[in-house]
């Protein structure tokens, strides 16, 4: 085991100084422009939109009809700006172009090429080359394991409140693709690696008496915790992309309640957290929780 680890580490090391060459600069710009995709049928966007404000607070953009893609295609979209993060939502009105729909959350980088070039020296592969947008400027790469991601730029430099707190972004990926992908966004995110438990209680993936691998990532860009598993999920684990970190979870999730969102799993107790798994109009399906300020 300390071998395996000894190895793990040494890789996510190597990755971290850059493998290819020099570190690559630090492209990101803060937690609060990193935005969680969601797509919803436009039937029900405005019932999804409602519901975020009603439990987070925050505010929104103007909604529009918008072509996002490189390839025709037409869909409203919004931004709403909670004080738990960010959220970009889609309700296509045409059928939606390959691959948009399967990329997970937007990074909002300084120099879009730059980050582009970075992700892939970082071991990223590029699914849609960069194209624009009618705000910027876009591109969507995969990480080892399977994880879609858009990088994105705007023409105009956004200015949004910073977070009251920082959400996760929160990965399933293989043991045999952990280190890859590991050590990949690490070098290319300039993070650090906060924590890597090997035996994790299992009840945050449905699995009470198992135990996992779970790694938690911070950098410039927010939070990103690694969930290492067999694939063996018990639903909706696996589903969740986003953790949202709240004051009072018991308050959040009456109001929850109140709008529509129902309660899919928990609450539940683990490494110093409540948690719950919700979904919310439109299909949406997220973890909340709070964390615990004291031992017991």
């Amino acid at each position: 085991m300390r071998t395996t680890r000894f190895l793990a580490v040494t890789t996510a090391v190597l990755f971290s100084v850059g493998v290819y060459g020099a570190p690559a600069a630090n492209v990101a710009v803060g937690p609060q422009y990193d935005t969680t995709h969601v797509y919803v049928a436009p039937g029900d966007f405005d019932r999804f939109v409602a519901s975020l404000l009603a439990i987070f607070g925050g505010t929104t953009s103007k909604q529009g009809v918008f072509d996002v893609t490189p390839t025709p295609s037409n869909t409203m979209s919004q931004l709403v700006l909670t004080p738990a993060g960010t959220l970009s939502v889609f309700g296509f009105k045409t059928p939606i172009p390959y691959p948009f729909g399967a990329e997970r959350t937007g990074y909002l980088v300084t120099d879009l090429d730059g980050a582009t070039h970075a992700a892939q020296a970082a071991g990223a592969e590029v699914l849609v080359s960069p194209f624009n947008d009618p705000i910027g400027r876009d591109v969507i790469i995969q990480w080892p394991g399977g994880v879609n991601m858009q990088l994105y730029w705007h023409t105009t430099a956004p200015s949004y409140p910073p977070l009251q707190t920082i959400p996760e972004n929160r990965v399933y990926v293989s043991p045999e693709r952990v280190a890859a992908f590991i050590g990949g966004f690490l070098a290319f995110s300039q993070g650090k690696t906060v924590s890597d438990d090997a035996r994790a209680p299992g009840v945050e993936i449905g699995r009470p008496g198992d135990t996992y691998r779970r790694v938690r990532i911070e950098s410039t860009f927010g939070k990103l915790t690694v969930l290492v598993t067999d694939g063996h999920l018990p639903y909706p684990y696996g589903r969740e992309t986003t953790g949202y970190e709240v004051a009072d979870l018991a308050g959040t999730l009456a109001k929850a309640k109140s709008a529509g969102v129902v309660i899919l799993a928990g609450p539940y107790l683990a490494d110093r957290r409540n948690a719950a798994v919700v979904q919310f109009p439109g299909g949406y399906i997220a973890e909340i929780h709070s964390v615990e300020t004291s031992h017991k």
